[in-house]
């Protein structure tokens, strides 16, 4: 089988048995008919590529990857193949972030490995096998509590427990404090000195891209309230990364939620590796502003986002 034909079979392949589409859907995104459509489904496994995932690499996914990573300056990005919809693409993203943070904890070394907290981040933990981290320590770069005192839903902390036997380090705090003043006397706590010392000395961390549009993650999970949201985006905010809220050029705004924000530091040019996984139209300009102002090493997408983000 010619490289053309086996990138083809992957595509069909990954759109089969991860976008779980039927042969007349694969059909119409790939252009094709519904004969070939099976063909290269049953040519992909008879060539061995369906495992458990794929194990070709598509083509037109480790260009775009490539591209992003010249462009931005990245260490790593990995792109996936665009389903019938953001979401089912988030879910593929999901899955390729599972097996990202699966090989960072099968690794020979001990690492400290920082989670960050959202929708695609529960996701790719909730896809992961249960395995045996060794002696790596897993640790929480943002708080671990939702405004109401119960615990933050979409912070992969305590899933990820259920499924890696290695010790885990949550931060009992507000994601986002009442005011500066408490949040710098919750800091200073001896009980979280362990934990604020571990999320500082990370080896590798995978967080997600939260946009500041009018569905908002933070607004919407209760973390600010609209006139914060309204007041944010006067000033010209596109996005956050556990919290920590930015502008298009990916500086953190001056506004006084940022004060109040419990999640580790997100500096630009961060000394640890700093893996993104985000997707979707109205993420798009909540990456760009992350990769402008250097908040993160590396990226997670799909198709369809990545040539957003190269346009």
């Amino acid at each position: 089988m010619t490289e053309s034909r086996l990138d083809d079979a992957a595509r069909a392949a990954w759109l089969a048995y991860i976008g779980g589409l039927k042969q007349d859907e694969i059909a119409r995104i790939m252009g094709i008919s519904r004969q070939s459509a099976q063909r290269l489904v049953s040519q992909a496994m008879a060539a061995g590529l369906v495992k458990v995932r794929i194990d070709h690499p598509v083509a037109r996914c480790m260009d775009l990857a490539a591209r992003i990573e010249a462009r931005f300056g990245l260490s790593l990005c990995r792109v996936v193949p665009s389903l019938q919809s953001p979401e089912a693409s988030g879910l593929a993203v999901s899955h390729a972030t599972g097996d990202l943070i699966e090989a960072h904890l099968s690794r020979d070394e001990p690492l400290i490995i920082g989670l960050g907290t959202g929708r695609t981040l529960r996701a790719a933990v909730e896809h992961m096998p249960h395995l045996d981290g060794g002696q790596c320590k897993i640790v929480s770069l943002t708080g671990n509590i939702s405004p109401d005192g119960s615990t933050a839903f979409f912070n992969v902390l305590f899933t990820i427990a259920d499924k890696v036997r290695a010790a885990t380090y949550p931060m009992p705090l507000p994601v986002i404090a009442a005011s500066a003043a408490e949040r710098d006397a919750l800091l200073n706590q001896k009980t979280l000195a362990t934990t604020r010392a571990l999320s500082l000395r990370t080896d590798v961390r995978f967080v997600g891209i939260g946009p500041m549009g009018d569905a908002a993650p933070l607004l919407v999970d209760g973390f600010i309230t609209q006139d914060d949201l309204d007041r944010l985006q006067s000033k010209g905010a596109v996005g956050e990364i556990v919290g920590h809220v930015f502008d298009a050029h990916g500086a953190l705004l001056d506004d006084e939620i940022n004060t109040r924000v419990s999640s580790v530091e997100m500096p630009s040019d961060p000394p640890a590796q700093t893996i993104a996984a985000a997707n979707g139209p109205a993420k798009i300009a909540a990456i760009q502003g992350a990769l402008r102002g250097r908040r993160i090493t590396g990226l997670i997408t799909d198709e369809r986002t990545a040539e957003a983000l190269l346009v």
